[in-house]
């Protein structure tokens, strides 16, 4: 239960510290007194999208913060754990908007505000008044009957086994997409594969071809070099290595008298084998030098071809021999596209087996839980003023033109909530078959419908609070007292927190509060009070006979409150 609730600086509330108690808690108040900003707040302390325009005029920021028992709840505390937020069976729930954003905590740790929302989803149904035309859009239907505990497990199995023939699906039309995609290309690509395969393409061909033509271009001028070596060095003149000769033996004559010229008579004789040698290599390389025009013309050729292709693809020569080899798988499985086409459908084909059997599962669990629902609706709307109502959950095949399987030898189309059409069906007047809801349905019976849906989910769920913004909406009189019975009625189950505008509604309060709009320093604030037994009496009369609370609406007050059996 919501024990407590603080807001500051939140629209028109500067500051407010409300307590709440067990059972059924009213607000009441005068239209535009800030009811409904307490709600918002509400809200947003349970996650829902929060606006900077509710920061209070001149204030930094606005805080709205809840202190909820929670008791043992083994979900909300792995939840917690798992991020980082210490559980307690008691927690605090609060939320800060600032022009810049957002924050949210959690027993003031800071959380994300999608998992403040998770833990608000646990602990809290808020029934706002769009709510009622949500009940109204049929899309809506499935989603109520999906809410019961045991319609959960069949409906994550289907949903595996949807998840698994939708990926079997888009496999499949990426390969046919793919199969499309290659027949338009396999000319171009058996074009290049030709083409490449005759290129006879070698990673290291280029490097090759650069220096074996550096050879040939430059032969004639490699010969001529190596022979003017070879003429210096063994010459019929006096050669280079004659005279080296006749150096050493000058220097070895020389040493013999001066020790010094002995390093100089070293040097020179390493000189002359070096030189010796190059002599030599040069008369050698001589023999091995090729000159070939016609070899150097056909490298050239050969070296053209390559830049062309290199050109032409826009890579280098180790990247077209990967897009060769790419392309030649891209051909060998376009030759192959049937086959493989054909083994996909054939998991698609078992895959609709089992997707099948898991969404008749579904189905008929959710026919089982319409009708379990269709005769509580009807018993709780006699409670409430509708002794002859009638309610159907319809639940029926989506059949189409083209589905994933066939139920009765029909195709039905398949999405992620299912295979089924729900649609709720209602007759308020005895002898009147059922209609769709949002045909005939007025303003006060989609209420009535729709607090019998939150009674029946309420106990379903075990939520431990439950919250309602004018529930009372198109009703009046003997079936809002009907109503505020059937709430106190529920708050057996769990904390009802409700504005009314209803009298015979706030007569049922175990606890009841008034919201009203003051001016203080030249500002209008809202306040929230908690109201005694005697002020519960007075508030009630206000609501039955306006500004001027008369002894008759007094009496009518205290009748109607008697008569509920509310105070304790």
């Amino acid at each position: 239960m919501i024990k407590s609730i603080y807001i500051k600086d939140f629209a028109l509330i500067d500051e407010l510290d409300v307590q709440f108690e067990q059972g059924l808690n009213i607000m009441t108040g005068q239209t535009g007194a800030g009811k409904s900003i307490i709600i918002g707040a509400l809200n947003m302390i349970l996650g829902e999208r929060a606006d900077t325009d509710v920061i209070r005029q001149g204030a930094e920021k606005a805080i709205s913060e809840a202190t909820i028992e929670v008791g043992k709840n083994a979900f909300l505390q792995k939840l917690l754990t798992d991020n980082a937020v210490d559980y307690s069976e008691e927690l605090i729930l609060r939320r800060e908007i600032r022009q810049k954003g957002s924050r949210a905590f959690i027993n003031d740790t800071p959380v994300n505000i999608a998992v403040l929302k998770q833990v608000g989803d646990q602990l809290v149904d808020l029934h706002g008044q769009h709510d009622h035309q949500l009940l109204l859009k049929e899309e809506n239907h499935i989603d109520m009957i999906d809410r019961f505990d045991s319609v959960e497990p069949v409906k994550k199995t289907y949903r595996t086994e949807y998840r698994k023939m939708a990926d079997l699906q888009k496999e499949l039309r990426d390969l046919k997409r793919k199969e499309r995609e290659l027949k338009e290309k396999t000319e171009l690509y058996q074009f290049q594969v030709k083409e490449l395969e005759g290129a006879d393409l070698d990673a290291y061909e280029e490097e090759e071809l650069e220096s074996e033509m550096n050879l040939l271009d430059n032969a004639e001028d490699l010969d001529q070099k190596a022979a003017a070596i070879s003429e210096i060095g063994n010459g019929d003149d006096i050669s280079l290595m004659e005279m080296l000769n006749t150096i050493k033996l000058h220097l070895e004559d020389m040493a013999r008298i001066e020790p010094e010229f002995e390093t100089y008579l070293s040097e020179v004789n390493t000189a002359r084998i070096s030189i010796q040698e190059a002599v030599n290599f040069a008369e050698r390389y001589r023999n091995t030098i090729e000159f070939n025009p016609q070899r150097l013309e056909t490298l050239r050729q050969r070296q053209s071809e390559l830049n062309r292709l290199q050109k032409k693809y826009m890579r280098s020569i180790p990247e077209l021999i990967s897009y060769y080899n790419q392309v030649k798988r891209e051909l060998n499985v376009a030759e192959n596209f049937d086959l493989e086409i054909e083994k996909i459908e054939k998991r698609i084909r078992e895959q609709a087996g089992h997707l099948k059997q898991s969404a008749e599962a579904l189905h008929n669990k959710r026919l089982e839980i319409g009708e379990q629902l269709s005769t509580d609706i009807v018993a709780t709307l006699s409670h409430l003023g509708i002794p002859n109502g009638q309610f159907r959950v319809h639940v029926a095949w989506q059949f189409a033109d083209s589905g994933w399987i066939e139920i009765d030898g029909r195709p039905v189309e398949c999405s992620a909530e299912g295979c089924d059409d729900v649609r709720f069906y209602i007759s308020t007047n005895k002898g009147e078959e059922p209609k769709p809801l949002d045909k005939i349905a007025s303003g006060g019976e989609v209420s009535r419908v729709m607090l019998s849906l939150k009674s029946i989910l309420a106990q379903e769920h075990h939520l431990p609070v439950m919250i309602f913004d004018e529930i009372d909406t198109g009703i009046s009189g003997n079936i809002s007292e009907k109503v505020g019975r059937e709430m106190r009625k529920l708050s057996e189950y769990c904390q009802i927190v409700a504005i009314t505008h209803q009298p015979q509604i706030a007569s049922q309060a175990h606890k009841h509060y008034r919201v009203e709009k003051i001016e203080q320093e030249e500002r209008t604030i809202t306040r929230i009070t908690p109201l005694t037994e005697e002020e519960h009496v007075r508030e009630v009369a206000s609501l039955m006979s306006g500004e001027e609370i008369t002894d008759a609406a007094l009496s009518s007050a205290k009748e109607l409150i008697e008569r509920g059996g509310v105070r304790n």
